[in-house]
C-alpha cells in the first residue's frame, strides 16, 4: 500500500496521476499547505523540504517500508516499482529522463514563479511579471518543438507527461494562449482525455480554496516567513 501525502497542486496531480495511471493501492492523506500542516514534524518525518507530495511505501524495495520525497524521484520509484511509464532500454529511458528534468529545473519553477508574479503577490511589479511570463512562453515553444517531432515528451506517454501536463493546467495564469502552441494544444488535449488522468486531477480538487479566500495566515504559510522559520 502506498501512503500518500499530498495537496492539489501541479506538484501533488503528477503523482496522483500516476498512481491512477500505474494501478497501485494508495491512501490519501491531506496536507492543507495554506493551514501550515507541511510544517508538523510527522510531516518534516518523511519530508525534510516541507513541501508535498511524499510517499511511504509500505513494501519497499527491501520489503521494509521506505518514504520518499520529491515529486520526479516519486515518478520514477513508481515506475520502477510497475515497470510501467519509463523506458527499459537504455537509450529511451535518458530521453524520458532528460525532458522529466526538463520539468523539474525549468517548467516548475519558471511557471511557478510566474503564478506567483501574475497571481499570488501582493505587489504587482512589471519587471518580474514579464520576465516569467517570458520565460513561460519560451519553455512552451521548447515543448512545442518537442511535440512536432513525436507525441509525447519521450515517444510514447511516460512520466515526463504526467510530471508537465498538471502545470500547462494553468496556462492562462502563465499569460499563455496555447492557441499558439499547436503541438502543445494536440498534446494537451490528448493526455486530458485520459481517464487515468481526469481522476488523478480531482485527488483533493474539493479541498483546495480560491485565492480570494486566503487570510493573512495562509499567505504567510505559502509565501510568507513561515517558509523561513528553522525548524
Amino acid at each position: 500500500m502506498i501512503d500518500l501525502y499530498s495537496w492539489p497542486t501541479p506538484n501533488g496531480h503528477k503523482v496522483h496521476i500516476m498512481l491512477e495511471e500505474c494501478g497501485l493501492p494508495y491512501r490519501v492523506h491531506a496536507v492543507d499547505i495554506s493551514a501550515g500542516d507541511q510544517f508538523k514534524p510527522e510531516f518534516l518525518a518523511i519530508s525534510p523540504n516541507n513541501k508535498i507530495p511524499a510517499i511511504v511505501d509500505s513494501d519497499g524495495p527491501d520489503g521494509k517500508p521506505m518514504s520518499l520525497f520529491e515529486s520526479g524521484a516519486i515518478l520514477v520509484y513508481l515506475a520502477g516499482k510497475t515497470g510501467r511509464f519509463l523506458p527499459a532500454d537504455v537509450r529511451g529511458r535518458y530521453v524520458a529522463l532528460q525532458w522529466l528534468m526538463f520539468q523539474m529545473g525549468g517548467v516548475g519553477p519558471m511557471f511557478g514563479q510566474a503564478h506567483h508574479f501574475r497571481i499570488y503577490a501582493a505587489e504587482k511589479i512589471d519587471y518580474a511579471i514579464n520576465r516569467y511570463t517570458s520565460e513561460a512562453k519560451r519553455l512552451y515553444s521548447v515543448m512545442d518543438k518537442r511535440l512536432g517531432e513525436a507525441p509525447y515528451f519521450a515517444g510514447d506517454y511516460g512520466i515526463a507527461d504526467m510530471a508537465i501536463y498538471p502545470w500547462t493546467r494553468s496556462h492562462a495564469n502563465q499569460g499563455v494562449d496555447l492557441a499558439d502552441y499547436p503541438n502543445v494544444r494536440r498534446w494537451f488535449d490528448a493526455i486530458g482525455a485520459r481517464p487515468a488522468v481526469q481522476r488523478g486531477v480531482q485527488v483533493l480538487a474539493d479541498r483546495r480554496k480560491p485565492v480570494a479566500q486566503m487570510d493573512e495566515q495562509a499567505r504567510q504559510n505559502l509565501f510568507g516567513s513561515a517558509q523561513y522559520e528553522k525548524r
